[in-house]
Protein backbone atom coordinates (compact mmCIF):
# COMPACT_ATOMS: atom_id res chain seq x y z
CA UNK A 1 0.00 0.00 0.00
CA UNK A 2 1.22 3.30 -1.07
CA UNK A 3 0.05 6.16 1.62
CA UNK A 4 1.80 9.43 2.16
CA UNK A 5 3.95 9.88 5.34
CA UNK A 6 3.90 11.40 8.84
CA UNK A 7 6.11 12.68 11.38
CA UNK A 8 5.50 9.23 12.93
CA UNK A 9 6.89 7.54 9.93
CA UNK A 10 10.38 9.40 10.55
CA UNK A 11 12.26 7.16 12.40
CA UNK A 12 11.79 4.33 10.22
CA UNK A 13 11.95 6.23 6.87
CA UNK A 14 15.66 7.49 8.15
CA UNK A 15 16.51 3.79 8.74
CA UNK A 16 15.49 2.67 5.30
CA UNK A 17 16.81 5.29 3.36
CA UNK A 18 20.03 4.94 5.30
CA UNK A 19 20.40 1.06 5.24
CA UNK A 20 19.67 1.19 1.12
CA UNK A 21 22.11 3.65 -0.09
CA UNK A 22 24.90 3.42 2.55
CA UNK A 23 26.99 1.09 4.46
CA UNK A 24 27.18 -2.91 4.46
CA UNK A 25 22.91 -3.62 3.90
CA UNK A 26 23.35 -1.24 1.31
CA UNK A 27 25.35 -4.12 -0.92
CA UNK A 28 22.62 -6.25 -0.84
CA UNK A 29 20.58 -4.19 -3.09
CA UNK A 30 21.70 -2.87 -6.80
CA UNK A 31 20.84 1.20 -6.02
CA UNK A 32 23.92 1.31 -3.35
CA UNK A 33 26.23 4.41 -3.41
CA UNK A 34 28.53 2.33 -0.39
CA UNK A 35 31.39 2.40 -3.12
CA UNK A 36 30.91 6.14 -4.13
CA UNK A 37 29.99 7.57 -0.46
CA UNK A 38 30.17 7.26 3.22
CA UNK A 39 28.43 9.00 6.07
CA UNK A 40 24.37 8.63 6.25
CA UNK A 41 22.30 9.22 3.05
CA UNK A 42 19.98 11.29 5.34
CA UNK A 43 19.33 12.35 9.07
CA UNK A 44 16.10 12.26 11.38
CA UNK A 45 16.33 16.15 11.47
CA UNK A 46 16.22 16.75 7.39
CA UNK A 47 13.32 13.95 7.14
CA UNK A 48 11.28 15.97 9.88
CA UNK A 49 12.21 19.27 8.07
CA UNK A 50 11.15 17.65 4.12
CA UNK A 51 7.73 16.49 6.06
CA UNK A 52 6.64 19.68 7.35
CA UNK A 53 7.06 21.39 4.34
CA UNK A 54 3.90 21.89 2.50
CA UNK A 55 5.72 22.00 -1.16
CA UNK A 56 6.83 18.50 -0.09
CA UNK A 57 5.71 14.81 -0.07
CA UNK A 58 7.16 11.42 1.05
CA UNK A 59 4.84 8.53 -0.17
CA UNK A 60 5.46 5.62 1.38
CA UNK A 61 5.41 1.70 0.51
CA UNK A 62 4.40 -0.53 3.57
CA UNK A 63 3.59 -4.50 4.01
CA UNK A 64 2.60 -5.68 6.73
CA UNK A 65 3.18 -2.09 8.84
CA UNK A 66 6.96 -2.27 7.83
CA UNK A 67 8.01 0.36 5.71
CA UNK A 68 9.45 -1.67 2.45
CA UNK A 69 9.79 1.96 0.02
CA UNK A 70 9.65 5.73 -0.32
CA UNK A 71 10.25 8.54 -2.81
CA UNK A 72 10.36 12.19 -1.65
CA UNK A 73 8.39 14.63 -4.01
CA UNK A 74 9.02 18.15 -4.16
CA UNK A 75 6.25 20.74 -6.13
CA UNK A 76 8.16 23.13 -7.72
CA UNK A 77 6.93 25.95 -9.85
CA UNK A 78 7.07 23.53 -13.59
CA UNK A 79 7.82 20.41 -12.51
CA UNK A 80 7.54 17.85 -9.97
CA UNK A 81 11.24 16.55 -8.58
CA UNK A 82 11.97 13.52 -7.89
CA UNK A 83 14.47 12.32 -5.33
CA UNK A 84 15.29 9.15 -2.50
CA UNK A 85 13.78 6.65 -4.12
CA UNK A 86 14.37 4.20 -2.23
CA UNK A 87 13.54 -0.25 -1.58
CA UNK A 88 14.85 -2.17 1.06
CA UNK A 89 17.51 -3.59 -0.90
CA UNK A 90 16.63 -7.68 0.25
CA UNK A 91 12.89 -5.83 -1.65
CA UNK A 92 15.26 -4.48 -5.05
CA UNK A 93 13.90 -5.46 -8.45
CA UNK A 94 10.35 -6.66 -7.09
CA UNK A 95 8.48 -3.88 -8.75
CA UNK A 96 8.16 -1.78 -5.97
CA UNK A 97 10.55 0.91 -7.48
CA UNK A 98 7.77 1.12 -10.28
CA UNK A 99 4.64 1.53 -8.26
CA UNK A 100 6.37 4.67 -6.14
CA UNK A 101 7.51 5.85 -9.54
CA UNK A 102 4.09 5.41 -11.11
CA UNK A 103 2.65 6.83 -7.53
CA UNK A 104 4.80 10.06 -8.27
CA UNK A 105 3.13 10.67 -11.87
CA UNK A 106 -0.10 10.54 -10.24
CA UNK A 107 0.86 12.92 -7.59
CA UNK A 108 2.12 15.62 -10.55
CA UNK A 109 -0.54 14.93 -12.72
CA UNK A 110 -3.11 16.30 -9.57
CA UNK A 111 -0.81 19.15 -9.25
CA UNK A 112 -1.40 19.59 -13.02
CA UNK A 113 2.61 19.55 -13.77
CA UNK A 114 4.00 17.95 -16.68
CA UNK A 115 6.80 16.84 -15.87
CA UNK A 116 8.94 15.07 -13.40
CA UNK A 117 12.79 16.02 -13.11
CA UNK A 118 15.68 13.90 -11.29
CA UNK A 119 19.31 13.93 -10.74
CA UNK A 120 21.26 10.98 -10.51
CA UNK A 121 24.94 10.74 -9.93
CA UNK A 122 26.47 10.50 -13.38
CA UNK A 123 28.98 7.64 -12.98
CA UNK A 124 25.53 5.15 -11.68
CA UNK A 125 25.20 3.63 -15.30
CA UNK A 126 22.83 0.67 -14.12
CA UNK A 127 20.88 3.09 -12.16
CA UNK A 128 20.53 5.60 -15.18
CA UNK A 129 19.73 2.80 -17.20
CA UNK A 130 16.81 1.92 -15.56
CA UNK A 131 15.08 5.51 -15.16
CA UNK A 132 15.57 5.44 -19.19
CA UNK A 133 14.21 2.24 -19.66
CA UNK A 134 11.25 4.07 -17.22
CA UNK A 135 10.74 6.85 -19.66
CA UNK A 136 13.26 9.27 -18.04
CA UNK A 137 15.62 11.14 -20.29
CA UNK A 138 19.03 12.89 -20.12
CA UNK A 139 18.29 16.60 -20.80
CA UNK A 140 21.88 17.13 -20.70
CA UNK A 141 22.45 19.55 -17.58
CA UNK A 142 24.54 18.54 -15.00
CA UNK A 143 24.81 19.98 -11.32
CA UNK A 144 28.00 19.66 -8.61
CA UNK A 145 27.48 17.05 -6.63
CA UNK A 146 26.97 18.58 -3.19
CA UNK A 147 30.03 17.58 -0.42
CA UNK A 148 29.47 18.06 3.17
CA UNK A 149 29.01 16.58 6.66
CA UNK A 150 26.19 13.96 4.85
CA UNK A 151 27.82 13.20 1.56
CA UNK A 152 31.61 12.31 1.86
CA UNK A 153 32.99 11.10 -1.41
CA UNK A 154 35.15 8.11 -1.56
CA UNK A 155 35.42 7.19 -5.33
CA UNK A 156 38.62 8.54 -7.00
CA UNK A 157 35.84 9.63 -9.59
CA UNK A 158 34.85 13.20 -9.79
CA UNK A 159 31.02 13.22 -8.57
CA UNK A 160 27.99 14.91 -10.65
CA UNK A 161 24.71 14.67 -10.87
CA UNK A 162 22.93 14.15 -14.07
CA UNK A 163 19.67 15.52 -14.70
CA UNK A 164 17.24 13.19 -15.85
CA UNK A 165 13.26 14.47 -16.77
CA UNK A 166 10.12 12.37 -18.07
CA UNK A 167 7.29 14.24 -19.46
CA UNK A 168 3.69 12.99 -18.68
CA UNK A 169 0.14 13.21 -20.10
Amino acid sequence: MITKATIEDVSSLNKLINSAYRGESSKKGWTTEANLLEGSRTTEKELTEIIQDKKNTILKFTKNNDIMGCVLLIKKEHHLYLGMLTVLPELQNSGVGKKLMQQAEIHASALGLSKIVMTVISIREELISWYKRNGYVDTGAREPFPVGDVHIPISNEPLEFMVLEKKIS
